[in-house]
C-alpha cells in the first residue's frame, strides 16, 4: 500500500455520496506498500480503507474485488468490498477506478510462532477450497510473462552477473511453466502475495487476510510457497524455521492434501516464489514511480531467498504426505 494519489476531502465527499456509507469524518493515507494509493476511511458507517488503483483497469478489477466478496460470503476473514448505490463494486476518482472495503481488526506480526503458522497453513488451504467455485478467471498478472518483461526492462541496471542468474532461473521456469506436470498440479484463484505483513491478527485469531490485488489463477502450491519463504524462514538467511514450515505444511495438508507430484515440483515451486519477488523488488527499486509516500522493498532478500531454495538439502514437507524425490 502507498499513496500516488492523494485525494481531497472534497474528492473523497463527493465520492461518498455514491455510496450509503454516510459522511466522511476522516481519512489517512496509508504509506505501508507500493501498488495502489490506499486510505484509512472513517464514516458515519464505520472504518473502512478505501483504495485509488494505480495500474490495475476496470476490466481487470471485478476479478479481485469478487473474488472477494466470494471468500466473504463464505465465512473466510476477507475484506467485503462496499457496494455503491447502484451496486456495483467500483467506483470513479480522477479517471482511476476505486474501491471501499471493510476495514478488518488486528495488527500483522514480525515474528509469528508455529501456531500461527499452522493457522495460516489451515485458511490457505480452505481459501483454496471455498474458492473452487469462483467463476471468473484472470491469469497471475505478476507471472511468467511478466517476469520476462520486466527483467528486459532491468537489463541495462543490472550487472551482469545478477542478470545472468535471474536469466538462467526465468529459463529454468519458462520450462517447467511448459510441461506436463505443471498442467497436472491443483489450481485455481489464489492470493499470490500472503506475506505475514498482509495478515491481521487478534491474539491468535485472524482478524483479516488483505491486499488481494495480486491475486490470479495459478498453482495452489506456489500461494503456498510464496507464504512458506516468508512465514517459516529467518528473514536474514532464508533458511526454515523447522517447527515453522512443519506447522504451517501439516495444517495445510490436513485441510487440502499433498500429492506426490505437488512434493515431486516444491523446490522448483519455491525457487518461483522467490525469483516473482526478487525481479518485482527490483523493478520497484529501479523502475520507481512518483508516489507522496513510497518505501520500495529490499530485494536482497528475495536473491539470498532463491538462492538457498536451490542449495537447500532438505525441504520442509508434511509428516504423512506420500514423498517423492525434491
Amino acid at each position: 500500500m502507498a499513496v500516488f494519489t492523494a485525494l481531497t476531502d472534497a474528492e473523497i465527499e463527493r465520492l461518498l455520496q455514491q455510496y450509503s456509507l454516510g459522511r466522511l469524518r476522516d481519512c489517512q493515507g496509508i504509506a505501508a506498500g507500493i501498488e495502489n494509493s490506499n486510505f484509512f476511511l472513517t464514516t458515519d458507517a464505520g472504518e473502512f480503507v478505501l483504495t485509488v488503483f494505480e495500474r490495475l483497469t476496470f476490466a481487470q478489477l471485478p476479478f479481485y474485488l469478487e473474488l472477494m466478496q466470494h471468500l466473504a460470503r463464505r465465512g473466510l476473514p476477507v475484506p467485503s468490498p462496499c457496494e455503491t448505490r447502484a451496486a456495483a463494486l467500483m467506483a470513479e476518482v480522477r479517471g482511476k477506478p476505486v474501491a471501499i472495503v471493510d476495514r478488518l481488526p488486528g495488527r500483522c506480526v514480525q515474528a509469528p510462532t508455529p501456531a500461527q503458522c499452522a493457522t495460516m497453513g489451515t485458511l490457505l488451504a480452505r481459501m483454496h477450497l471455498a474458492a473452487r467455485d469462483f467463476p471468473r478467471f484472470q491469469p497471475n498478472l505478476r507471472g511468467i510473462g511478466w517476469w520476462k518483461e520486466a527483467l528486459a526492462r532491468l537489463e541495462p541496471r543490472l550487472t551482469d552477473e545478477v542478470f545472468h542468474e535471474l536469466a538462467e532461473e526465468v529459463i529454468f521456469q519458462d520450462t517447467f511453466f511448459r510441461s506436463p506436470q505443471f498442467e497436472q498440479l491443483p489450481s485455481g484463484p489464489i492470493h499470490a502475495d500472503l506475506f505475514r505483513d498482509n495478515v491481521l491478527w487478534q491474539g491468535e485469531r485472524v482478524g483479516g487476510v488483505i491486499d488481494f490485488y495480486f491475486a490470479g489463477c495459478s498453482l495452489w502450491l506456489y500461494d503456498l510457497a510464496v507464504a512458506v519463504n516468508d512465514w517459516c524462514v529467518d528473514l536474514a538467511t532464508a533458511k526454515f524455521d523447522p517447527a515453522r514450515a512443519q506447522a504451517m505444511l501439516d495444517a495445510y495438508h490436513a485441510v487440502q492434501p499433498l500429492t506426490e507430484l505437488e512434493h515431486e515440483c516444491w523446490r522448483t515451486v519455491l525457487r518461483a516464489a522467490a525469483l516473482r519477488f526478487w525481479i518485482s523488488r527490483l523493478y520497484d527499486l529501479h523502475l520507481p514511480r512518483d508516489a507522496h509516500t513510497l518505501t520500495p522493498h529490499d530485494p536482497a532478500r528475495f536473491a539470498i531467498t532463491l538462492r538457498q531454495r536451490r542449495s537447500d538439502a532438505a525441504l520442509p514437507w508434511p509428516a504423512h504426505a506420500d514423498r517423492a524425490a525434491p
